[in-house]
């Protein structure tokens, strides 16, 4: 993405305004237009970012081709999709799985040096492949998490809910679509107790993304599914954009993160106790426990101090969705990030490592597997496997 690729992005977003407003309405919308527009283009021309490697250009990229930069290896997503936002390896080592924009969960053949298709999240599948347009309708798989026993993949859908396909793929069924009565928003990270089946998920919010971390919507829930009983259940509710969602190596607490306030929450399972680890300097999204029992948080970009007061006055955020017409969810997929981090932490959820990715945008997900780092982004046509680099380094 370069300047011309973002500012014609924001000019079609400007031109699809509507010219007639409500007369009463009229001043405020264009005031507030005004505004919105000018500090969009300002904080672009201040933080542009220039440093992604341009051998990571789309257009240098052949469909599901890889190549080899530095000590990492670039996989581009077959037909035209984005997206790897998290991954998971199978019982049997295979992999990583991962989902892509289309609605597609999407396997690595290691030995064939590309991706194959696995398991759809919704039985439309026409006009489906590639793209972000029709999600809604294909489905846009996120959070994925295997159960050891039956061999069988969860999965969490933005737009389907909790889901769950065999060993075999295919179709993946519904599990989940609504808890007491509310129908589940944005579903987005899934992890599974090995030893009882029980499913830990959250519900990000009832609105999209972007809109409900600038509004500072708390509709956010974290839940758990019981396959033994068949009963969902809300662990913690009235969260703001909770996302991650990563069980102890012994299955005693959760840890999930809040994207909006950047927090990272202790949840102890037996006793319901909830306290805050820690805030990150940037916006957290996937977390992913290592074989060790430590665990990886995706920072997809850093929080700087004009965000940081932008969310701590949530009036602010709650006036330009209401009153903008811009499409601000369209706007932001262009928005030029600074870069994202991986921070690794103890069995205990306390930050001892902090990778800062010098070339790598918009991280969602850093995942540890055989001595690698599989690093997922949430709008990337690419993902990224680089070997473990010591502490401390730059990637």
């Amino acid at each position: 993405m370069n300047k011309i690729q973002f500012f014609s992005a924001l000019l079609l977003q400007i031109m699809s305004v509507p010219m007639v407003f409500q007369a009463k309405a009229m001043t405020t919308k264009l005031i507030l237009s005004t505004a919105f527009l000018a500090l969009l283009i300002s904080i672009s021309l201040l933080y542009f970012n220039s440093e992604y490697p341009d051998i990571l250009h789309q257009q240098y990229f052949n469909d599901n081709e890889t190549i080899k930069f530095q000590d990492a290896v670039v996989m581009r997503m077959p037909g035209g999709a984005v997206g790897p936002e998290s991954f998971d390896f199978d019982g049997g080592g295979g992999g990583p799985y991962t989902g892509v924009s289309d609605g597609r969960i999407i396997r690595w053949q290691a030995n064939e040096s590309r991706w194959v298709d696995f398991a759809v999240t919704s039985p439309e599948r026409v006009g489906c492949v590639g793209g972000i347009e029709r999600e809604h309708i294909c489905g846009r798989p996120l959070g994925l998490r295997f159960d050891e026993k039956t061999g069988g993949l969860y999965i969490a859908d933005a737009y389907m809910g909790l889901l769950y396909v065999g060993p075999n793929g295919g179709l993946s069924t519904p599990v989940v679509t609504q808890v007491n009565g509310v129908n589940l928003g944005f579903t987005n990270s899934v992890d599974v107790d090995q030893a009882t089946g029980v499913v830990y998920f959250s519900d990000s919010s009832t609105r999209k993304f972007v809109s409900a971390i600038m509004s500072g919507d708390d509709s956010g829930r974290v839940m758990k599914f019981d396959p033994r009983t068949r009963k969902t259940s809300v662990l913690v509710d009235k969260l703001k954009f909770p996302n991650g969602v990563a069980l102890s190596k012994n299955g005693d607490f959760l840890l999930f993160v809040e994207t909006t306030t950047c927090k990272l929450y202790k949840l102890w399972l037996k006793t319901g106790n909830l306290e805050v680890v820690t805030e990150f300097l940037g916006f957290p999204d996937n977390i992913k426990r290592n074989r060790n029992g430590e665990f990886w948080v995706g920072i997809n970009s850093r929080r700087g101090k004009l965000v940081r007061w932008l969310i701590s006055n949530p009036w602010i955020g709650k006036a330009v969705v209401r009153y903008v017409p811009l499409d601000v969810t369209k706007i932001c997929a262009y928005w030029p990030s600074g870069r994202g981090m991986g921070i690794r932490l103890d069995r205990n959820g306390n930050v001892v490592d902090v990778l800062e990715f010098r070339k790598w945008k918009e991280v969602s997900e850093v995942h540890e597997e055989n001595g690698s780092l599989w690093i997922g982004s949430v709008i990337k046509p690419f993902s990224l496997s680089h070997t473990i680099p010591n502490s401390n380094n730059f990637i």
